[in-house]
């Protein structure tokens, strides 16, 4: 994370949360519930959260409040087929912190954690086209980042079994300078 983004967390509301970190297996429930209050994320088992928190706590982040508490996550994963690409999985802020730019400082300071010892040099991920908070999300970040933005179709909404979900664009971003 940048003094400037520090900064932005600090000083925009300095007594909501004290601590971006690594989320822990004890956060996995916590996570599940910012997921499923989002009302916009599709939420996975209460179980792959405790998973995720598990597993891929090297490739995600967690915001905390004063009380040590998540109040926001970023998750990710680096593709096993693509080891310079981070995916990002999920954003989601509780509804009472969102709205000043925390989904944004915790996307840098993933960003920051993994291109630093992993090699990553872009970032994928999907959005429907509905979903115009992470659009403007990761298009902010690949501005702020002065990174090339591409976007594909990746999963055409046929393709999911319930047969109303929106098709899943993909958003590569990069290369991200080091």
């Amino acid at each position: 994370m940048t003094a400037a983004q520090e900064d932005l967390v600090r000083t925009s509301t300095p007594s909501e949360f004290t601590t971006i970190d690594t989320p822990r297996v004890e956060d996995g429930a916590a996570i599940w519930r910012i997921a499923r209050d989002s009302q916009v994320l599709d939420l996975n088992s209460s179980y792959s959260y405790l998973l995720w928190c598990r597993d891929f706590a090297a490739t995600s982040v967690v915001a905390r409040d004063v009380d040590g508490a998540p109040i926001a996550f970023v998750t990710g994963y680096v593709r096993p087929e693509r080891p310079q690409a981070l995916v990002v999985w999920q954003v989601a802020v509780d509804h009472a912190h969102r709205g000043r730019g925390l989904a944004g400082v915790l996307l840098d300071a993933l960003t920051a954690k993994v291109t630093g010892k992993s090699g990553v040099r872009e970032v994928e991920t999907t959005i429907t086209p509905d979903n115009t908070a992470s659009d403007r999300l990761f298009t902010s970040y690949a501005k702020r980042h002065d990174a090339p933005l591409a976007r594909e179709v990746l999963f055409d909404g046929g393709l999911f079994p319930e047969g109303t979900h929106q098709p899943e664009v993909l958003y590569r971003i990069g290369p991200l300078s080091a």
